[in-house]
């Protein structure tokens, strides 16, 4: 239908009509359309429709009485109805056929009203005869604003196109003869005239095939004489962009011919599928059977038949071709993706392979008979939609003078035959009579702008949501960058869409186990004796330490027995050891001469037969024998009766500076020092100075510069 979308056999049960309505419709569609065997009503109504006034005023009068919808999908079936059963009405009567000839030419001035309305009410491309004047609605959405299915108008897609044709007449000026015959058929004349393109009036250019075609002012598109088989004649038209077609007719000036073929591109003319064949003789002219049976196996296959290929009548035949006629799933055309390819064509092509004659054109005079045989058309329509799939009302141009859809439920292309960006949630579908199927939306939560289709992930969610978004922004991660990422916690105070929803975890270097924090409390993983969120504190119970590996160390929960009051001070220490007493100096020369330099913490002692083993943490190396101390955890070994002498004296908790010499442990892993060690309380202002001793050995001068430091 011109006005709507029921019209078309392809959207059969999808108006949205009332049963009420459809039954109250489909029995005004079948008054208008009954007729008696023969045609004989039709003509007679027709020849009414032709008396009582002529065809332009016959348009105003229709369209003067506000028309409903009903009302126009009724004119425009009957108009169409005519069109493709002309052919089977026909007579070899002059007077019905020029009965049946006057009623096509009211069949296609019906069209033309109906298309020229639904233009002006609403809205489209092409001519327009009132001004809009209210918005009217957006046919792709409901009352509720819900999107729905929604196409646009019937039209006459061939109309005002350019055709390409192989031959024209009168690029030198030619004869050609007009053939008429009596109501027998047996006693012919022919009337000559001259075709020259050079005179406008004597011309017959391609353009007479899509112009607007006045019954009572016939315009034809005329080849040159006699281009009989093995040669032929091809008529082109390109249509723009994708239309669905319903039908192609030719109406012709001369007689049909014997044999043609109608081909479509669906590639704007790279490819050609044939759509039809028409011939008296199909097996041997297209290796094609006669009236072949189409099933659902070859629906989409082209069919040869030998109607329409009469000759007479000798001026004014049509050949009108139905392209779902007889295809077995016409009926359920929106869940056939065959058919719906079917009738999808950018460009139409038209061959004439063969031309009636009357088997004269061999007789004495065969020249005047073969100027009587030439290919004539006075209008070629393509009837059709605009190819939206059902996602747009209307085609426009665009800046480039494409033809292209005005896309609606966020579909682009110049088909609406794919999502528009970040809508790609769900599969693109075409919209259908039950569902809109609109493109949806990513779910970005306002973090992306680009996003991708799965269909994997599409199916796990039950159908619903496929979408996976790309390059999520504001610190987000994940398919619907719904979560922080890596070294971001979420701030519970703003919803995840707020471009601040994830804050920095700000992990401590040094007291943090790795810098990924809890994506809910933003708590850091903590290295043993460390907490605070950020891990930036020692626990209740342990102190710091200069350790980056353990940098804080638990504190001994009670005081320790020190060795030396746990051990009786032997009699002989006076002779064994001097202990010192008051102020150490120490100066280059014994720096030199130790082994090994440390700083150090006591941590705990413990008894181990004539041995005391202390637990030390290595805080700073500034000279190392040949047991290559190391920072860290060790033990420190010392004789027994080295500490009951307090030769060192040493507390655990105390930090100290152990100068010593290299001595095996009794059997274990760690430091030894003696009685002829030098263990100090340590102070923070030393480090320098030992830090200068360090650099004076390593320069390998240890004799020169060399002063005593008093620590005090």
């Amino acid at each position: 239908m011109l006005c709507q979308a029921g019209s078309d056999p392809r959207e059969r049960g999808g108006g949205g009509e009332s049963e009420r309505a459809r039954g109250r419709k489909g029995e005004r569609e079948r008054e208008i359309l009954k007729r008696p065997a023969g045609g004989e009503g039709l003509a007679i109504r027709t020849q009414a429709s032709l008396k009582s006034s002529r065809s332009s005023i016959f348009t105003q009068q229709i369209w003067k009485k506000q028309t409903s919808k009903t009302e126009g999908a009724v004119i425009e079936r009957f108009a169409i109805h005519i069109i493709l059963n002309y052919s089977q009405l026909q007579t070899h009567s002059e007077t019905d056929g020029a009965t049946m000839r006057r009623a096509v030419d009211v069949a296609l001035t019906l069209l033309l009203a109906v298309s020229l309305s639904c233009r002006s009410v609403f809205g489209g491309y092409g001519m327009s005869l009132f001004a809009a004047q209210t918005s009217p609605p957006d046919p792709c959405y409901d009352e509720h604003g819900n999107p729905r299915r929604c196409i646009p108008d019937f039209v006459n897609s061939a109309f005002g196109k350019e055709m390409r044709v192989s031959s024209t007449c009168g690029k030198t000026p030619s004869r050609y003869c007009v053939v008429t015959s009596d109501q027998k058929g047996d006693e012919r004349t022919r009337n000559c005239h001259t075709c020259d393109a050079s005179d406008p009036k004597k011309y017959h250019p391609p353009a007479y095939l899509t112009d607007l075609n006045n019954p009572h002012n016939l315009t034809c598109w005329q080849s040159e004489n006699f281009i009989q088989y093995p040669q032929n004649v091809t008529l082109t038209l390109s249509l723009g962009k994708k239309f669905e077609v319903t039908y192609v007719s030719l109406q012709f000036c001369s007689s049909r011919p014997e044999s043609m073929a109608i081909y479509k591109s669906m590639d704007y003319g790279k490819t050609w599928v044939p759509f039809q064949f028409y011939s008296t003789q199909c097996r041997k002219m297209y290796n094609k059977p006669n009236r072949a049976v189409i099933t659902k196996q070859n629906e989409q296959e082209a069919v040869c038949t030998d109607s329409h290929t009469d000759m007479y009548p000798l001026t004014g035949g049509l050949i009108a071709f139905s392209t779902l006629d007889g295809r077995p799933s016409a009926h359920d055309f929106d869940n056939s993706p065959v058919l719906q390819d079917w009738v999808t064509a950018t460009d139409i092509k038209v061959i004439f392979s063969r031309l009636h004659t009357f088997g004269d054109e061999n007789e004495d005079d065969s020249e005047l008979a073969r100027d009587s045989y030439f290919y004539a058309v006075s209008d070629l329509q393509v009837g059709g939609r605009c190819k939206c799939n059902g996602h747009a009302s209307r085609c426009v141009k665009d800046r480039d003078g494409s033809l292209v859809c005005e896309c609606k439920h966020n579909t682009a292309g110049p088909e609406c035959d794919r999502c528009k960006p970040f809508h790609y949630d769900r599969p693109w579908q075409r919209a259908t009579a039950r569902e809109a199927n609109e493109c949806v939306a990513c779910n970005c939560n306002l973090h992306a702008r680009r996003c991708r289709f799965n269909m994997e992930l599409y199916k796990l969610s039950g159908r619903k949501s496929g979408g996976v978004c790309l390059n999520c922004r504001h610190n987000t991660a994940g398919r619907h960058c719904h979560y922080c990422k890596e070294g971001y916690y979420r701030d519970l105070s703003k919803p995840i869409s707020h471009r601040k929803a994830c804050k920095a975890c700000d992990c401590h270097p040094v007291g943090a186990a790795g810098k990924t924090c809890n994506q809910t409390t933003g708590q850091c993983p903590c290295k043993d004796g460390v907490t605070g969120i950020t891990c930036n504190r020692c626990s209740k119970g342990y102190q710091q330490s200069r350790s980056p590996i353990a940098p804080c160390i638990k504190i001994p929960v009670a005081p320790p027995t020190t060795p030396s009051s746990s051990t009786e001070e032997p009699s002989d220490c006076d002779s064994y050891c001097k202990a010192s007493k008051g102020k150490l100096k120490i100066n280059m020369k014994k720096y030199c001469k130790k082994d090994y330099a440390v700083q150090v913490h006591i941590l705990k002692a413990d008894k181990a037969g004539e041995w005391w083993k202390f637990t030390v943490n290595i805080i700073s190396v500034y000279k190392q024998g040949e047991s290559r101390i190391r920072r860290g955890d060790q033990f420190l070994w010392v004789r027994a009766k080295d500490v009951a002498c307090k030769c060192p004296k040493i507390k655990p908790g105390k930090k100290y500076l152990l100068l010593g010499n290299d001595e095996d442990s009794p059997g274990q892993s760690g430091v030894v020092a003696d009685k002829g060690s030098l263990v100090i309380q340590w102070r923070d202002t030393w480090a320098r100075r030992l830090r200068k001793f360090q650099q004076r050995e390593k320069k390998g001068r240890p004799g020169h510069n060399c002063y005593q430091l008093a620590l005090v």
